[in-house]
């Protein structure tokens, strides 16, 4: 068993759409951020970082004691090396996928949940943020587009942990003010992604929570 500590946001939807994808069973322990429960000190016993989503493995493969694994990306590694699933064994294969995880975890992610919040939160609009986080946002989907008319399908070949990255930060592209349309082999991918059971599944994972924070707020 997994307990997952968890918000349902772009980043912890990879770890529960890997989780549905990988079969296991876990617990979902609701971590909620818009009241800093991430900053308790009981879950900084789990995530040193205060973030989530964090898990703790009770079934480690070395057979000892309970494991905690934090950041999002490390996660989906962990978990792919646990089940064998969504990371290809030979060498370069690994490593494009990895690239693209890595670029989801340093680049995209971190871009859009900047563009976001400027764009729909701050306090006050500062246009220059607005624009540089915009901008480079496009750069990444044009970056993001490129490859997927490089490789017809999925990110990295075939469907792996850089999809399951990536593919939640796409979700959020109306509120970053962005259009699929634009960028014609991403919605291909989208509707690909988005059409794979364990996604929906994952997608809904403690969904009313986010719709209470979206009416708590409005």
């Amino acid at each position: 068993m997994i307990d997952l500590y968890y918000w349902p946001t772009p980043n912890g939807w990879k770890v529960t759409i890997m989780l549905a994808e990988c079969g296991l069973e876990y617990r979902p322990i609701p971590v909620n951020i818009g009241k800093g429960e991430q900053f308790s000190p009981e879950f900084l016993k789990v995530s040193p970082n205060n973030r989530i989503p964090a898990i703790v493995d009770h079934e480690p493969a070395d057979g000892g004691g309970a494991m905690t694994v934090f950041e999002s990306g490390a996660i989906l590694i962990y978990l792919a090396e646990k089940t064998g699933r969504l990371m290809p064994a030979d060498l370069r294969s690994r490593k494009t996928v990895l690239e693209w995880l890595m670029w989801q975890v340093g680049g995209l992610g971190p871009m859009a949940g900047q563009n976001g919040h400027f764009l729909l939160y701050a306090r006050e609009k500062i246009p220059y943020a607005i624009q540089r986080y915009s901008d480079e946002v496009r750069r990444l989907y044009s970056v993001l587009n490129r490859q997927l008319a490089c490789t017809g399908k999925f990110v990295a070949g075939d469907y792996s942990i850089a999809d399951v990255a990536i593919f939640p930060w796409i979700v959020t592209h109306k509120a970053q003010g962005l259009s699929l349309a634009d960028y014609p082999h991403i919605a291909d991918w989208f509707g690909k992604v988005r059409a794979r059971p364990a996604v929906s599944t994952g997608m809904e994972v403690l969904r009313e929570l986010r719709t209470l924070k979206k009416n708590a707020t409005s």
